[in-house]
């Protein structure tokens, strides 16, 4: 059948299972939005305050379901705004297809009114962006972006299109999307063959869980591997929730603000096996003495991550849960009575702890994991609540924290919990932010109010940029260069010109009823809770730093003695 370039997109996206998208209109995209309009039963559209918060929320969506998140954007500055949102998708693996549109083809490469070369500028942080000049090539583009986004490691692809293209017609016959299969022609026998003999001379092994076996939906296939290797886990932040953090077997997260036992277990073992992680240096430390007397074992879907920051002694390539599926019939069980009552017994000695008086960051997480019973989505800004939330909270589930890693995106947190309850509207979505933070996006709060998004957002308000000051405090010689907030903002009065609850908590006393209220409120909701601006994080490791140079407040304080 003859059909429009704009209505081609919206047959596309229905091909493709898409039931919402994020956006923001303007004059190049009219005639989508126009389709949009027609299609409105079919496939929400969720108009955002800004076009950054457009391509959070489609972020945050694709990470709560593991589907591709869409975001739609006009030409020019609607196109930029979206760069920062992309960015955090790619360092992050996340499938997202941005479409953007520009001006038309007669109008293209003449600096004309909001044309801007999208496609070139986000090409170093896209698996790969296309520019549709011809309604025929609309339908092939467009199928083909959202299996790349999803094939291998996954990612952002940005497809942008000509005005003109989405006016003029092309015949058009639906087509059933192709299965994406899981990659696994890159598995060598030989390479599985090495690792588990690795694994068998083991002393004491580690197990390392990064964001791969949540992308690849490995956890069961990881709790089954992890007791048979009879091994402690640990986890980066992309991690959370892969393997359960009730677990027993669970030693925290490993890294900068990672716990003592997950340091100084990785520190001591003989083996480390790593599972979809890529060693970020917030994980590493002093990169020359990471895992010293370890063997390291990498699993990774990504061949470009093998060797890049560590050097390691075995490499699988191929998608952690199908390698997890043969290594789980290949090896037999293992015995490490001895080391995991030495890890065990370190975790019991080496708990993380916080300052009990007063109001503080830690034991708010610690009441919503509580009043949630840990069955809530977490989503996170950038800093120190972000590390309290990691830390603080028990992910029992993957895709249960949602947050920006790779590129540390202030801002984000908004926009991605607005994409996640857009998602599972049925679950408690809680975005924990700081003040900085919720100061980037905080317009995005109209957002859940007009489209009626039960967000709940936690401010941790300090008055300061929280981490940057930890910073400053630590190794800058308390020199707060443009990191102190003190002004006149009241950020419950601007939630409530915006349409949402607002509440303000200043002591312990007030934490407990008013989460209950908000995750009873079936409204938005903002906490403002005012903390000490001299809370840190700990344990934390100096940059560039050993993992078990790890140090606390108690350290600290027997070290200026």
């Amino acid at each position: 059948m003859q059909l429009t370039g704009s209505q081609i997109v919206i047959e596309c996206l229905k091909e493709q299972g898409v039931d919402t998208v994020f956006g923001y209109p303007g004059g190049a995209i009219l005639n989508i939005y126009d389709e949009l309009y027609r299609h409105q039963d079919e496939i929400r559209h969720i108009l955002t305050s800004h076009e950054q918060g457009a391509a959070h929320a489609a972020d945050g969506y694709a990470r709560a379901t593991g589907k591709v998140g869409v975001c739609m954007a006009t030409s020019g500055p609607g196109a930029t705004n979206l760069v920062t949102g992309i960015a955090t998708a790619y360092l992050d693996s996340v499938p997202l297809v941005a479409i953007t549109c520009n001006v038309g083809l007669p109008l293209l490469g003449k600096d004309s009114f909001q044309e801007i070369d999208i496609a070139g500028v986000v090409m170093p942080i896209t698996k790969h962006s296309f520019i549709v000049k011809d309604v025929e090539d609309l339908a092939p583009t467009l199928r083909r972006a959202f299996a790349v986004a999803m094939t291998g490691r996954r990612g952002p692809v940005l497809v942008d299109i000509v005005k003109s293209a989405t006016s003029d017609s092309a015949e058009y016959h639906r087509e059933v999307p192709k299965e994406i299969f899981r990659s696994t022609d890159k598995i060598e026998e030989s390479s599985i063959e090495e690792a588990i003999k690795l694994i068998r001379k083991a002393k004491k092994p580690v197990i390392f869980v990064g964001g791969g076996a949540v992308s690849a939906e490995a956890g069961k296939e990881l709790y089954e591997f992890a007791g048979k290797v009879d091994a402690p886990v640990t986890d980066s932040l992309m991690g959370k929730g892969a393997y359960p953090g009730t677990d027993e077997k669970y030693i925290g997260m490993l890294g900068m603000h990672g716990t003592k036992t997950a340091n100084l277990s990785l520190v001591e073992s003989d083996l480390l096996i790593v599972l979809g992680a890529r060693f970020s240096d917030r994980v590493t430390g002093n990169t020359e003495t990471f895992a010293k007397n370890a063997k390291i074992i990498q699993i990774d879907v990504d061949e470009a991550e093998i060797n890049k920051n560590i050097l390691v002694d075995i490499s699988v390539i191929g998608d952690v849960k199908s390698v997890l599926e043969i290594f789980n019939k290949k090896l037999e069980q293992q015995y490490h009575k001895e080391w995991m009552d030495k890890v065990m017994a370190r975790k019991d000695a080496l708990p993380l702890n916080y300052a009990q008086e007063g109001l503080t960051g830690p034991y708010i997480i610690e009441k919503l994991d509580e009043i949630t019973q840990g069955e809530a989505i977490v989503v996170t800004e950038v800093g120190q609540h972000q590390m309290w939330a990691a830390q603080y909270y028990k992910y029992k589930e993957p895709r249960t924290l949602i947050t920006s890693g790779g590129l540390g995106t202030m801002g984000y947190g908004l926009g991605a919990a607005i994409g996640a309850k857009t998602a599972y509207p049925e679950r408690t979505v809680v975005n924990i932010a700081g003040d900085g933070c919720f100061r980037m996006n905080m317009n995005e709060i109209a957002t859940a109010t007009r489209s009626k998004i039960p967000v709940i957002e936690i401010v941790f308000n300090n008055h300061v940029l929280g981490m940057v000051r930890q910073w400053q405090t630590l190794f800058y010689g308390k020199r707060y260069s443009h990191t102190v907030l003190n002004d006149c903002v009241d950020f419950v009065k601007v939630a409530e010109a915006m349409g949402a609850k607002g509440y303000r908590i200043t002591k312990k006393e007030e934490v407990e009823p008013v989460l209950k209220e908000a995750v009873a409120a079936g409204v938005p909701v903002l906490i403002e809770c005012v903390i000490d601006s001299d809370d840190k994080v700990f344990p934390m490791v100096a940059p560039r730093k050993n993992l078990d140079d790890a140090f606390d407040e108690k350290d600290l304080k027997e070290q200026n003695r």
